[in-house]
């Protein structure tokens, strides 16, 4: 086919799309030999399933080739520019050929997290009665955005970014057709080129295919001859910065500081900044870091290092008064410091056992010898009656009960051998042997 032949008004990526099993790269443990979606498309026989994965890992590729392997009648819509209106006549046209040829209809829905608790409730009848086939295809964790009856009906179809392997695979296929590609064109590209090309994607291939039109388009230009020559300097010209793929409000979000705190609790100080910066250059509030650093300094540091928390509050100050991009480096030093430090979860331990104690034993009654005594009645009362001033002692302690009568635990915060704690163990230890009631 000659260029002037290629529709150019449709994407590259739409225009290089498989129409086979064979012509899919990457999700190989979905369609690899024996795989469960290559045995269910070429047996024909397609269940109501989700399909939940990043941009560009081919949703709507296997939704399109489960049509065409199945023979079924096929109909989509977006969850972002349909609603139950559009769904009533999707339903309608699937009726009438259930009538007519005894056969359900695919239904794929793109964006289907999209769709409220209400709309997702109208599918449900259908995909029960085996009138439609349900597809969806969403980028957001279907435990999430579905709603349990229908995750119940359906079987979730879990696609993985696509391999840099696999995006330079599509790239070279890209290349080198002539019908559907820009083989005509007689590209040539580096290795090196190539490669940023297929980094860049992170792992989104018609990011990838796309990208790669638009190098070619403003290299090659209006009235260009003969081969185009790609170079990496022409592919960082257009895309100068690489975008991070981070969704502040999605299942990302959690990923990445699920990864950065457990990287600081693991001690591990690299691993630590990696997913700091992550974060800091996909758009994280850096606020946000902050405060899960605080929360990290008290629960996994705690008093094994009780500098550990001024430091992460120093670093949260930093970032109000300063800001970017200078106050970046006052989140990273509280990340080395905190991930380098001494660990303990010990106060974190307390906690949890004195909010148990106190829901099992409810309000106990304060003991009157360390209640507080400013009038005369409550002198009389007894009040603060027989109460010892720890100053008036050696080494300003002394033996003297202050937990309430019904309290059954007596230890709740157990400092650890590690860091400051031993020296606040000895102390403990040392106060115990000097009296009882503690």
């Amino acid at each position: 086919m000659t260029r002037g032949a290629i529709d150019r008004t449709i994407p590259l990526a739409e225009r290089m799309r498989p129409s086979r099993i064979e012509d899919m790269v990457g999700q190989d443990h979905l369609l690899g030999p024996g795989g469960p979606l290559e045995r269910a498309l070429k047996s024909g026989r397609i269940e109501s399933m989700i399909f939940w994965g990043p941009p560009g890992s081919g949703k709507t590729t296997l939704a399109k080739l489960c049509a065409s392997y199945t023979r079924c009648p096929f109909r989509s819509f977006s969850a972002v520019t349909s609603g139950l209106k559009e769904l009533r006549e999707v339903l309608s046209g699937a009726r009438e050929a259930r009538d007519r040829f005894s056969t359900p209809t695919l239904l794929f829905v793109d964006e289907i997290h999209r769709f409220n608790k209400a709309q997702q409730d109208a599918f449900l009848p259908h995909v029960e009665s085996g009138l439609v086939i349900l597809l969806g295809a969403t980028t957001q964790n279907p435990s999430f955005e579905i709603i349990p009856p229908l995750l119940s009906r359906t079987r979730v179809i879990v696609l993985n970014p696509l391999e840099k392997s696999a995006v330079k695979a599509l790239l070279g296929r890209a290349l080198s057709d002539d019908e559907k590609g820009l083989g005509d064109l007689q590209v040539q590209i580096s290795d090196e080129a190539m490669n940023i090309l297929a980094s860049m994607s992170q792992g989104d291939g018609r990011a990838a295919l796309n990208g790669l039109e638009a190098v070619v388009a403003d290299v090659a230009g209006p009235d260009h001859t003969g081969p185009v020559v790609i170079t990496p300097l022409e592919v960082e010209r257009i895309f100068t910065k690489q975008v991070l793929r981070y969704d502040k409000d999605g299942e990302e979000h959690y990923n990445l500081i699920s990864a950065f705190h457990k990287s600081l609790r693991g001690s591990d100080s690299q691993a630590g900044l990696y997913w700091l910066y992550r974060m800091l250059e996909g758009g994280e509030d850096p606020l946000f870091i902050a405060r899960r650093m605080i929360r990290f300094a008290s629960e996994d540091v705690g008093l094994a290092d009780p500098q550990a928390l001024p430091i992460a509050l120093a670093a949260f100050d930093a970032w109000r008064m300063v800001g970017p991009p200078e106050a970046e480096l006052a989140l990273a030093e509280a990340a080395v410091y905190l991930a380098e430090a001494p660990k303990s979860n010990a106060l974190y331990v307390a906690e949890i056992e004195v909010k148990k104690e106190i829901r099992e034993t409810g309000q106990l009654a304060v003991p009157l010898h360390i209640r507080n005594a400013p009038t005369a009645l409550m002198k009389k009362l007894g009040y603060s009656k027989g109460y010892r001033y720890p100053h008036n002692y050696p080494g300003a302690w002394v033996a003297e009960r202050y937990l309430p009568e019904g309290v059954r635990r007596k230890l709740f915060y157990k400092p650890t051998d590690r860091g400051f704690e031993r020296e606040l163990k000895r102390r403990s230890a040392a106060r115990r042997k000097r009296g009882p009631g503690l």
